[in-house]
């Protein structure tokens, strides 16, 4: 049966662990209880003892109690009461004292605090190890009342902007309908539906838009004031704030108010068309055309587009979705503390023996997070206008994006697994056997490169030009996948919730298990390896020179191109689909806004670049007919495609630099723009190393050496401070920070030593290294299976981090913004 601390730890929501019940503190306090009625009652069995060996004659009770047994006799002589009597549970051993908080009222009449009080006389030891148990526990009651508040709150302003957000796309809909039919429109200055509720709005809100970003009522105060106050807020309610740019076109009536629509600009359809809106906009200002000011009467109405209004309706469904999971999260909160109070009153009456169950539940029971219903009530009400009007009146439809269900745990995924991953390794050790013995992977005296068709080295040459590009693409590609499935065994073991850092939605099967990720290793490498076997087997049997044999490396990446673009559902279509979504937006990278997923995959791009160049050769190998003729040299010694392969190696870090400049322009922060100059030192040493292989000359080698140095120190900052979160000055671990996931210290400090010594690869373009006989390319290829190595084990605490972060500030839902808010007419 599992402990109830696991099934808690198990169960409570990873960004709010701070805010629950301490359960393990309360557990403590009550070890400490016990130890101390221990030693109480053992003080009290000496002192018995030696009286009675002191006194020789004994009273009847205690000639009794020395032939009665030990716990009875302990009963007669210790203070009535501790071990609860029958008068004692009528009266019960405590009193909670319940008093209001300091401080401004807040919904649901204000706070209160606990305080317990011991009614029962007990021995001082024991006394104060009960009152220490009793005070950390009106501290933890207090801090989940205060805490359920002020998300409740948070909630029920949430659920408010957005019922009025849906009273205004219902009306802009119903004046869309109109607009479309001419019949039933209306001319002159009388006001339509859609005008009608612009106006009216500005009367009954001021608060459109996030209630994070405008000031919150007093609920206290009365209907005249809180009117009053709006109209005095609409005047400022464009204060500019930290959010991403987005441009809108207003939807305007004869009102003093207009209505705009806000979409933010993701993408470049978006960006045009917010841009076109603006010029419209700025020509009818310049052309002085005004609303309701024609002289035969008519008004000049600006529609909204149907575009506009799917992308409005489809941000209020999110919004929608995001806070029906925030409601259940706060469900969740409330019955596990719930829980967690029963249990921890439970083990403290078994200890002691003392009523206090019936008592302080009922305080519990009563208190702030377990008797406000008001979330309860806001969820049922998001769960009916979800069904109403985004699904249809379909109730197992809405279902789908409120509650996604779990996929099923089937044992066929990990026996496949298995059974490929022994099939990968019977080819791989079969490949390596064969190899050896044909002495391919060896050391040739016409490195790549020299020479016109690259043949100085034989069949042996050939063989590497043709299938070591695409082993080394297929295996630190699927090494970097291998060690990402690490990465999520690991960010589950320790609770980090990496679904909702990169947003990955499980309603659309968006979300990878780590059992699927091995599958996926297992299966491409068996087939990679399984090819690539039957490659060697030809070549060795003379089939060099056929054309056909030197096209399977080619069949083989165009087969995983195909399974990667298929458009049926197979094999993790959603995931797939996602993954060149992600790969989109990182190629157009200034003109899509940037999420957390998006700049965490362009960051292991980076440690891709030897994959990318390989792939950068086949394509040119095959697409331009080599194989055919086995002239390797074209691809090489062509001065514009070997430029081209120069360019692929600054890719990742251009990409990566104009990631950071699109965030420094949607957030304004400066530090987006500090961490842009990282990546472009970065670019600055690949240049660096390229002029050196150029020209090996004494000036360009120290230009290398000045430049990778710098920047090697100017990454290792930003991955121990920014990327970590490490070096802490004040903090309470040494060199690390305040909040470790993992419990043991050391492995961090290991883990920078470790980071610092991989990140000092690029030593080996000065050192060249020599490991014997091998080819130099394969000792390239261990150099960067080290940087992806070096990657996957960034990839942990780079979460980790960011989820420390969400944490901190009890951030377990996204906020979407919400498309509709008023702004003056000028």
């Amino acid at each position: 049966m599992v402990k109830f601390s696991k099934q808690f730890e198990g169960q409570l929501v990873p960004e709010w662990k701070q805010a629950f019940v301490d359960y393990c503190l309360l557990k403590k306090d009550l070890k400490r209880v016990e130890h101390a009625l221990l030693l109480g009652r053992h003080a009290t069995a000496e002192r018995c003892e030696a009286g009675l060996t002191a006194g020789g004659a004994q009273p009847t009770a205690d000639r009794h109690a020395e032939r009665a047994p030990l716990a009875q006799w302990l009963c007669h002589q210790l203070p009535a009461g501790l071990f609860g009597s029958s008068a004692a549970k009528d009266h019960g051993a405590i009193h909670v004292h319940r008093r209001p908080m300091a401080g401004p009222a807040s919904r649901g009449g204000g706070g209160d605090e606990y305080e317990t009080e011991l009614l029962e006389p007990l021995a001082a030891a024991d006394a104060a190890a009960a009152r220490d148990f009793f005070a950390q526990l009106d501290a933890q009651l207090n801090k989940v009342n205060q805490f359920y508040r002020g998300k409740e709150k948070e909630f029920l302003d949430r659920g408010q902007s957005l019922r009025r957000q849906m009273d205004i796309l219902a009306g802009l809909k119903a004046a869309a309908r109109e607009d479309s039919n001419p019949s039933l429109s209306s001319g002159g200055c009388s006001e339509d539906e859609s005008t009608r509720y612009a106006m009216t709005s500005a009367a009954d809100t001021d608060q459109l838009n996030e209630p994070e970003t405008t000031p919150t009522k007093d609920p206290s105060g009365t209907d005249q004031e809180d009117q009053q106050q709006e109209l005095e807020g609409s005047r400022t309610f464009r204060k500019p704030v930290p959010q991403p740019k987005s441009l809108g076109r207003s939807a305007s009536g004869c009102g003093r108010k207009s209505l705009k629509i806000s979409i933010p600009l993701t993408n470049p359809s978006r960006t045009i068309a917010a841009l076109t809106d603006v010029l419209w906009d700025e020509l009818a200002a310049q052309s002085g055309s005004k609303k309701c000011s024609n002289p035969d009467g008519s008004a000049g109405k600006q529609g909204v587009s149907k575009t506009k209004l799917r992308h409005a309706e489809k941000m209020i469904r999110g919004a929608f979705v995001e806070l029906y999971k925030g409601l259940g999260y706060l469900a969740t909160y409330r019955n596990l503390n719930m829980m967690a109070f029963v249990k921890i009153l439970k083990k403290f009456e078994k200890i002691s023996g003392k009523q206090v169950l019936s008592v302080y539940l009922k305080v519990v029971e009563s208190s702030y997070f377990n008797s406000s219903d008001e979330a309860l009530k806001l969820m049922d009400e998001v769960e009916d206008i979800f069904v109403r009007h985004f699904a249809g009146d379909n109730r197992r439809k809405a279902m789908k994006y409120l509650k996604p269900a779990q996929r099923k745990e089937s044992h066929a995924v990990p026996f496949v697994t298995g059974l490929a991953t022994g099939c990968f390794a019977a080819l791989f050790v079969g490949y390596c056997a064969m190899a050896h013995m044909a002495g391919l992977y060896l050391y040739t005296a016409t490195p790549r490169g020299r020479g016109g068709d690259g043949g100085g080295g034989g069949d042996s040459a050939r063989f590497m030009e043709t299938a070591y590009p695409v082993l080394s693409m297929f295996a630190l590609l699927f090494l970097h996948l291998l060690l990402y499935g690490c990465n999520m065994v690991a960010w589950r073991r320790c609770r980090v919730n990496y679904g909702f850092i990169f947003e990955s939605s499980p309603a659309a099967g968006g979300e990878l298990r780590p059992r699927d990720v091995f599958l996926a290793c297992a299966a491409s490498m068996a087939a990679v390896a399984g090819v690539m076997f039957a490659h060697l087997a030809l070549v060795l049997r003379g089939y060099h020179a056929s054309p056909h044999v030197q096209a399977i490396p080619g069949f083989l990446l165009l087969a995983f191109l195909l399974l990667l673009f298929c458009p049926l559902n197979v094999v993790y279509r959603s995931s797939r689909f996602r993954f060149l979504r992600i790969l989109r937006n990182i190629v157009l990278s200034p003109l899509y806004k940037v999420v957390m997923v998006d700049f965490f995959m362009a960051d292991q791009l980076c440690s891709q670049v030897p994959m990318l160049r390989s792939m950068e050769y086949l394509a040119c190998y095959y697409i331009s007919g080599s194989y055919r003729t086995q002239d390797h040299g074209f691809c090489i010694n062509t001065k514009h495609i070997r430029d081209l392969a120069y360019a692929v190696s600054f890719l990742p870090y251009y990409w990566r630099a104009m990631q950071c400049a699109r965030r420094w322009f949607d957030e304004g922060d400066t530090s987006h723009l500090v961490n842009l100059g990282k990546y472009v030192s970065a670019m600055l040493a690949a240049g660096a190393k390229v002029a050196y292989e150029k020209d090996e000359s004494l000036a360009s080698l120290t230009l290398l050496v000045a430049v990778s140095s710098t920047a090697t120190v100017y990454q290792l900052y930003w991955d121990f401070v920014k990327d970590w979160g490490l070096l802490q000055p004040n903090s309470k671990n040494p060199w690390l920070r305040t909040d470790l996931v993992l419990k043991r210290k050391y492995i961090y400090y290991f883990s920078m030593g470790l980071n610092l010594v991989l990140r000092l690869a690029w030593l080996q373009t000065v050192v060249h290294p020599n490991f014997g006989s091998l080819d130099s390319r394969v000792t390239s290829f261990f150099l960067a299976a080290l940087e992806v190595i070096r990657r996957g084990h960034w990839n942990f605490y780079r979460l980790e981090n960011e989820h420390l972060n969400n944490a901190g500030k009890f951030r377990a839902v996204n906020t979407v913004p919400l498309p509709f808010h008023e702004e003056d007419e000028d």
